[in-house]
């Protein structure tokens, strides 16, 4: 089959989710499924995507800066965030491309938000005041269970590390913290069922991929052409 999107602008998706949840790997198999159909994509992930982006993740998830104040921690993320749009995701828009991006303004109203303490309001205030109404067409909350992705997140980063521990500040927080993450995500799923779908991704991979794909399918209108 071949999919044909049905606007000249390019369409946005997001994904959300706890760490460890499987997003990168979801990434990966849609943009190889809406490459083999022709499809222009753009994979790209928050924060960074951009030189500066990524400059700036490291210092936010670098364990050295456990003493970050979480508004300084949420200013950050916009700073990348901002830049990201600008050079990345506005550009590939308007020449018709699919972007596909971990993470987005999701991330900071569940992390910093909800895990933070900080409240949905300075989140989305800074949103309006920086990005107006850019959200994205369709956001894909991959839900897990917080003990199983955080565990597999911490098993992944040290693999990375030669078996060392090298746990990202994020990584090597409390289980209520996450506990919050996950119910900010949840909370924004039900003010947003238009945006948002929530997807169970405790199952395999493929099971995942296959539940993704219906979702994308229906949400943004792309049809199968002989």
């Amino acid at each position: 089959m071949i999919f044909c999107v049905s606007s000249q602008r390019g369409k946005f998706i997001s994904f959300e989710g706890l760490d460890g949840c499987g997003k990168s790997t979801q990434l990966e198999k849609l943009a190889a499924a809406l490459r083999a159909e022709k499809l222009a994509v753009v994979l790209t992930r928050e924060p960074g995507g951009t030189t500066t982006g990524e400059k700036i993740r490291q210092l936010l998830l670098d364990t050295s800066t456990a003493g970050l104040a979480p508004m300084a921690e949420l200013a950050l993320m916009f700073a990348a965030r901002a830049q990201h749009i600008k050079e990345i995701i506005q550009p590939a828009l308007r020449e018709g491309r699919i972007v596909l991006c971990d993470r987005f303004t999701d991330s900071s109203e569940a992390y910093q938000g909800g895990g933070r303490k900080l409240g949905v309001e300075p989140v989305l205030g800074l949103h309006k005041i920086l990005f107006d109404n850019l959200q994205p067409d369709l956001t894909i909350l991959m839900d897990s269970d917080v003990a199983t992705s955080v565990q597999r997140a911490r098993r992944r980063n040290k693999s990375r590390t030669g078996g060392e521990s090298d746990e990202n500040r994020f990584e090597q927080e409390s289980r209520a913290f996450f506990e919050r993450v996950r119910t900010a995500y949840l909370a924004i799923a039900a003010r947003e069922p238009q945006r948002v779908v929530a997807v169970d991704a405790r199952g395999t991979p493929e099971e995942t991929h296959r539940k993704i794909m219906e979702v994308v399918r229906k949400r943004l209108k792309l049809s199968k052409i002989a």
